[in-house]
């Protein structure tokens, strides 16, 4: 049916706005206290993290020169491997979106608490975490004109106390706060990539714009460029950020820091108005986060429901945007909230969002494998030798990377996460019957390869993958 209120495709800001408001979380705000212990070995990971980010975001925007559509990830791993691949892409970033997004709003509790002290209750908490959720629910159920503006507001609202920290902070910088190169001992190798473990997820979201390319204006051009621009703008937060950090508050005082950022602040202009600023940016910044990831939630089911590798229900859009797959998402993101809050232990809920760790890997190292693919099995004359060795070597970075991203999740992390993402296999089982019901009939007769070795009508030899 023809939709009355058409979507206002992103255009390059909003789409780079989307990249880094999905990248720059809440996460950002612990992190200099996360990796002080390290020394400023720290820094040099994010350097090193940083090019493996990029790398990636540029294979991202190659594959979306190939493939504009919606579903970024899914829509690579499914044209390169087949169905099964391609399902499970979807699955696995399905499963991390919305899981995540209930340890996001869990998160914000925290920051709230600082902006409103006193006595809170579980279920005052749990009201302010489903607010948390459903207000950027309501914005991406409003359409894409909605998830833009609120996005490029959201981004500015937090990229600029944080870049007001960094800039400050340089100011008042002190080289005697930065503590040793390798505060941990051993190897600095071994500080280096322990320091990297930490970071590494603080670069999740750089396939935004391509999970969403669909939605995006000239995706060709700008899906690349929004992605390689969003991912260095939130490199050059990370990275100054934590430099003036370690500059402005003593080591062995953000060693034990639990606001690494208010601290920094209250030690360059005194008094304690710091925790207040930084609260609420936090809060605006997870606020954001949401807003594109509730987004993200529904972009993979419906490029997989277009399909029939999920439920056709996700295949519904209005105003540009996959509506109930907006609501299954943040129906779920709450139910597992509301968990976390009755329950009365976090052992579960933190198991869930351990998974979340390993599941954002797989559709990134199934994208860059894919790219491989593309590469050594396309027609050599047709591509540059140039280029061709330029993206092939930008598709085994982006490969390291998200293999150095599964290493990095830790054994637990992988175990449970395989062991979630293996639970999906029923899944495409029964809708790969539902579809092969629906090709046949429930009563019509199996059907036989022709004498000749032909496959048999309708299908083909290589399968149903695109």
């Amino acid at each position: 049916m023809h939709d009355p209120h058409p979507a206002r495709r992103f255009g390059l800001p909003t789409a780079t706005a989307l990249v880094m408001g999905n990248i720059i979380g809440g996460g950002i705000f612990l992190l200099p206290a996360s990796v002080a212990p390290y020394g400023t070995v720290s820094l040099l990971a994010f350097v090193v993290l940083t090019v493996g980010a990029v790398a990636l975001a540029l294979v991202f925007g190659r594959l979306a020169e190939r493939d504009p559509r919606t579903g970024g990830p899914y829509v690579h791993a499914r044209a390169a491997f087949g169905d099964f691949a391609g399902f499970l892409s979807a699955w696995s970033y399905w499963t991390m979106t919305w899981v995540s997004n209930a340890a996001l709003a869990v998160a914000a509790v925290g920051y709230v608490h600082v902006l409103a002290p006193g006595h809170q209750s579980k279920g005052v908490d749990l009201a302010v975490a489903l607010l948390a959720l459903w207000l950027p629910a309501l914005a991406n159920l409003a359409g894409t004109r909605w998830v833009g503006a609120v996005q490029i507001v959201s981004t500015v609202l937090k990229f600029v106390p944080l870049l007001f920290v960094a800039v400050a902070g340089l100011f008042f910088f002190d080289p005697h706060n930065l503590g040793p190169f390798n505060a941990g001992g051993g190897s600095a190798v071994g500080g280096l990539s322990a320091a990297a473990a930490i970071l590494l997820y603080s670069y999740v979201g750089v396939e935004s714009a391509s999970m969403s390319a669909g939605e995006v204006r000239d995706p060709e051009r700008n899906v690349g460029r929004a992605s390689v621009l969003g991912t260095v703008g939130a490199a050059v937060v990370y990275l100054v950020g934590t430099l003036s950090v370690f500059g402005t508050v003593a080591h062995r005082d953000l060693v034990n820091s639990t606001a690494p950022f208010s601290d920094a602040v209250d030690a360059m202009f005194g008094g304690t108005w710091g925790g207040t600023l930084i609260a609420l940016a936090a809060v605006v910044s997870i606020v954001g986060a949401l807003n594109g990831w509730i987004l993200m939630s529904a972009q993979a089911p419906y490029a997989a429901a277009r399909d029939g590798l999920f439920p056709a229900a996700f295949a519904a859009k209005r105003r540009g945007v996959p509506t109930f797959g907006v609501l299954v998402g943040t129906a779920l993101a709450s139910l597992l909230t509301v968990v976390n809050y009755t329950s009365g232990s976090d052992g579960v809920f933190e198991t869930l969002v351990l998974i979340t760790t390993f599941s954002a890997t797989v559709p990134y190292l199934l994208a860059a494998g894919a790219q491989v693919h593309f590469l050594l099995t396309g027609r050599r004359d047709e591509v540059r030798p140039g280029r061709f060795a330029r993206d092939l070597l930008l598709a085994l970075l982006g490969f390291g990377f998200s293999f150095w991203l599964v290493a990095g999740a830790g054994y637990a992390a992988v175990y449970q996460g395989t062991l979630f993402l293996f639970a999906g296999v029923l899944v495409h089982v029964l809708m790969a019957a539902r579809r092969a019901v629906g090709r046949t009939g429930p009563a019509a007769p199996a059907e036989t390869a022709r004498a000749d070795g032909a496959p048999p009508a309708g299908g083909s030899a290589a399968g149903s993958a695109a």
